[in-house]
């Protein structure tokens, strides 16, 4: 079972940034990505609708023997998460937005988190937010339309970075020194971010965390892939194949259209 390969969905390509993080932490490691663009963004749906997508996302990856299934999404983690455990017999891993370090590194106790009107208005992101930011100042903006700019391919066009200019402007009028990155679509915006950010906002995303939960859950179920063989990765999308292959452009990896 531990050549078998971790699953990865997300409501689109966003979730690459989170592959990323894991296949460079543990190349050896053989991967399935699942970019459900079609329906992208989750954001914007109902619990419910959430919910049934990502059962849909996990049923098919455990259709193809996956041992483990990282769930690189914001919001599909925080409306279905606890269902996907109780109901399959795999681990899964959970991307939620990184207050925790950005409360604890803030200097002004003020932390901007720019993610999707699904991640906001969850319990479990609330529940987050009381445990860790106590003593600090949330300014929450929703990224809307963003997912769909990165979704399309233009994550540093005039439209992104417009949109942006408006999503941060509170932010920094409240002196945020911690801009948090609640959705794995965003981190593809750095780039216009950095431009628009001052130097003193740090920007902080999930990914590198994600991928150390990824590798301490598989050695504690013995699921470590023991083969130096090269890694197999398939990317598989029911959208636009070239945005996927775009965004992993220097990886030798299998990307193609599936309709689901």
């Amino acid at each position: 079972m531990s050549k078998q390969p971790i699953g990865v969905f997300d409501s689109g390509v966003g979730g690459t940034s989170i592959w990323k993080e894991i296949h460079g932490l543990l190349p050896n490691e053989n991967t399935v990505y699942l970019a459900d663009s079609k329906n992208a963004p989750y954001g914007e749906k109902s619990a419910q609708e959430i919910l049934e997508l990502s059962i849909k996302n996990t049923e098919y990856l455990l259709s193809v023997n996956c041992k483990m299934i990282v769930v690189a999404c914001n919001t599909a983690t925080t409306n279905a998460i606890d269902y996907l455990r109780e109901n399959y017999n795999v681990p899964f891993i959970g991307i939620e937005p990184a207050i925790k370090p950005a409360a604890l590194g803030s200097k002004s106790k003020t932390v901007g988190i720019l993610a999707t009107k699904g991640t906001l208005s969850s319990s479990l992101f609330h529940s987050t937010a009381e445990n860790h930011a106590r003593g600090i100042k949330i300014i929450e903006r929703e990224g809307k339309g963003l997912v769909h700019l990165v979704e399309t391919g233009h994550a540093k066009s005039t439209a992104a970075k417009k949109l942006l200019e408006d999503y941060l402007k509170p932010m920094l009028a409240s002196g945020i020194d911690y801009l948090v990155l609640g959705c794995t679509h965003y981190p593809y915006l750095i780039p216009v971010l950095k431009e628009l950010l001052p130097d003193g906002v740090k920007i902080i995303d999930s990914g590198e965390a994600v991928a150390r939960q990824t590798k301490v859950v598989l050695e504690k179920n013995n699921l470590l892939n023991p083969s130096k063989e090269k890694a197999t990765m398939q990317f598989h999308t029911n959208a636009d194949v070239m945005v996927l292959r775009d965004l992993i452009a220097n990886e030798q990896a299998n990307v193609s259209y599936l309709d689901f």
